[in-house]
């Protein structure tokens, strides 16, 4: 391969940060540039609706280690376009930069119900912040979306002393957990006060400068504080001229070692990675970290790089619990116990046909890799 002298990262989160160190942990010396659209640098998202949101947490919970990577960082600044056959990438602010190597951690945004000003979502620091000062006076709270962000967010919620109602197509969390931890979370959720309404379709509308969740049926939920919790768009409208590259989706389909070209990687939020006969993308933490570090290598090192090993991993805190997941999901029927204890600590286990299995703490404390071990085939705990 042409060794790489010039290297751009768009994206400031942790797959444009696991991406930079990557690099240069497999000995890339050379011109490294991150573009970020935020002016913060890199942080924990997943605190942004656990810990930051929390009333007796500080205002740290979200910040990580200051990078030693070396990189031009151009904070507030992000991609307009790019030249893939000169390899050339514009920035907003017209200016131009040119590569060896481009990385694509563009990440997602949050998506929205309406066009209303005063509906909320959480997506940056920035969001969680503003959602925090807010729920601290103690608001009627609406959130659409039962997945782990909207059941994270109503949480603190309701923590904090709100009221909350939670506006849902179907059970919270079932889609994403399956039956068995769906239930669990529901009973602690509405044991606390969370009022769960099911309908098959959702808006959110403005009337009187004010918004409010729209029904199927006609019918409206009023608050204080409207929230969306519906999921999120990838970052791709810049890539204008690689419209081959996205799925129907938006997101960029990618390689098993995270390669759109020799010379072009994807990673995280924005990337839809090989998964059967289709691509599908895994807006996750952990797997952000996963494919950044195998795109950044195939970048480097092409073929000779390892592809990229699916290793699930979820958790979630909310409603006094904390769950753990190592391995697939949703998961169904009715877990093994592998272990528990009197206070309702419970450490489980699903099988699955191909003899993986998935391992689940619900309030248990266990080490991530023994987690993780529990998964292997055939593996006796």
């Amino acid at each position: 391969m042409t060794p790489l002298r010039r290297i751009v990262i768009v994206g400031n989160g942790v797959a444009g940060l696991t991406a930079a160190d990557t690099l240069r942990a497999d000995g890339f010396d050379g011109e490294l540039t991150i573009v970020g659209e935020e002016v913060t640098p890199a942080y924990s998202r997943p605190a942004l609706s656990k810990a930051l949101l929390r009333s007796d947490a500080d205002l740290t919970a979200h910040e990580l280690p200051a990078p030693d990577h070396g990189a031009a960082e151009l904070l507030g600044r992000s991609a307009a376009s790019v030249d893939a056959a000169r390899r050339l990438l514009a920035l907003d602010d017209g200016s131009v930069l040119s590569y060896d190597g481009l990385v694509i951690a563009s990440g997602s945004r949050a998506r929205r119900l309406g066009m209303a000003a005063d509906e909320l979502v959480l997506r940056t620091l920035g969001d969680a912040l503003a959602l925090r000062s807010r729920i601290a006076t103690r608001p009627a709270v609406v959130i659409v979306g039962g997945g782990p962000l909207g059941m994270e967010v109503a949480s603190g919620a309701i923590e904090a002393g709100c009221s909350v109602t939670l506006v849902t197509k179907e059970q919270p969390m079932l889609r994403h957990l399956g039956e068995h931890l769906a239930a669990t979370i529901v009973a602690a959720a509405t044991a606390r006060g969370l009022r769960i309404v099911l309908t098959p379709e959702a808006r959110v509308v403005e009337s009187h400068g004010r918004s409010s969740v729209v029904l199927a049926d006609g019918s409206a939920v009023a608050g204080d504080l409207v929230l969306t919790a519906a999921g999120d768009i990838p970052n791709t409208e810049w890539l204008r001229g690689g419209a081959a590259w996205l799925t129907p989706g938006g997101a960029v389909a990618v390689d098993t070692r995270g390669r759109v070209s020799s010379s072009i990687v994807a990673a995280g939020d924005v990337a839809a990675v090989p998964t059967g006969s289709w691509h599908a993308r895994s807006p996750l933490w952990n797997s952000a970290i996963d494919q950044a570090r195998a795109a950044a290598s195939a970048l480097l090192r092409g073929d000779e790089a390892p592809e990229l090993t699916a290793r699930p991993y979820f958790w979630t805190e909310q409603f006094d619990l904390t769950i753990r997941i190592a391995g697939r999901t949703p998961l169904r029927g009715t877990p093994e116990v592998v272990d528990g204890d009197s206070s309702g600590a419970a450490l489980l286990r699903w099988r699955h046909d191909d003899g993986t299995a998935t391992a689940v703490s619900v309030n248990y404390r266990i080490p991530i890799p023994r987690l993780r071990r529990l998964c292997e085939p055939d593996h006796a705990e």
